[in-house]
């Protein structure tokens, strides 16, 4: 199953750089770098729909949904603090951004061990 998995998200992933490289030339988007951001904001995207596949098809020795749905925040945070760093040039922002998911995840984390206690 995990290599039914592997081949889907490459197969996404080539999906998502198509799509982007065809709105760059369109010019929808006008940077290179703006194709970075996309492909990593929407490959973390389908991180997330990838954790709610697995929360049905779990994998016994695999990584877990909720390890796979926090990959999937974490992508999208660094593709929007980059995009900040883009639109704004500004260092700040995006640490800003960045800190603050973490920290978000970190607290979320942490939540179903105090209640077992």
């Amino acid at each position: 199953m995990a290599q039914q998995f592997e081949t889907l998200s490459f197969g996404v992933l080539l999906v998502i750089t198509a799509l982007t490289l065809v709105a760059y030339a369109v010019q929808i988007i006008t940077g290179l770098d703006q194709v970075l951001v996309l492909i990593i904001t929407f490959y973390g995207v389908w991180t997330i729909v990838l954790a709610g596949i697995r929360t049905k098809n779990p994998e016994k020795y695999g990584r877990g949904a909720y390890s796979t749905l926090v990959m999937g925040v974490i992508l999208i945070a660094l593709g929007g603090a980059w995009y900040l760093y883009i639109a704004t040039a500004n260092f700040i922002l995006p640490v800003v951004l960045l800190l603050l998911v973490i920290g978000i995840l970190a607290v979320a984390t942490s939540i179903p061990s105090i209640r077992q206690k």
